[in-house]
């Protein structure tokens, strides 16, 4: 298990990553809204070709060639529009929102729990500090026993390896 603080990190990177999905979501299902006085087209595509249409004079001895949603010649409207979904109906996109705003609503909770769990919550600085201290003071005990310890240890070493000099010399 993960300290807390990569657990929030991870945690607020999850939540990060489904805001970002659920804008886009919203971006490409989002039924087009209207704005006072400006036509009501459903993509930028259908702009141009309409743009096009008024534009180009009938000549019925050449066929007509489809246009362009972009300035890159390369790229089709038509594998423009199959990249981008459309909307979905109303009463769907209204269900994904809300499945989406409760997702959202449930990873921000997991994260004030972990944050809630944070030492030195609900205690102040002045008493973080004195827990401070007084850890300080017992790692510096243990500090001193593992130094007695590893000296106890060599001289155990030179006593066994002094023992074993021994037996080889007789």
């Amino acid at each position: 298990m993960a300290d807390i603080l990569t657990q929030i990190q991870d945690e607020l990177d999850m939540l990060l990553n489904q805001m970002s999905l659920g804008l886009r979501y919203m971006r490409f299902h989002a039924p087009p809204g209207t704005i006072p006085g400006q036509p009501q087209l459903s993509s930028l595509s259908e702009y141009n070709a309409q743009q096009a249409a008024l534009q180009a004079p009938p000549n019925p001895s050449q066929p007509s060639q489809p246009t362009q949603s972009s300035g890159d010649p390369s790229q089709p409207q038509s594998a423009a529009q199959d990249k981008t979904p459309g909307p979905v109906s109303a009463e769907q996109f209204e269900a994904d929102i809300r499945e989406l705003s409760r997702d959202l609503v449930v990873k921000e909770q997991q994260l004030e729990v972990l944050i809630d769990n944070l030492p030195g919550i609900g205690s102040s600085e002045k008493e973080q500090v004195a827990r401070m201290a007084e850890l300080e003071r017992q790692l510096e005990e243990i500090e001193g026993e593992r130094m007695a310890a590893v000296r106890e240890k060599e001289e155990l070493v030179r006593r066994v390896e002094a023992g074993i000099m021994g037996v080889r010399g007789v």
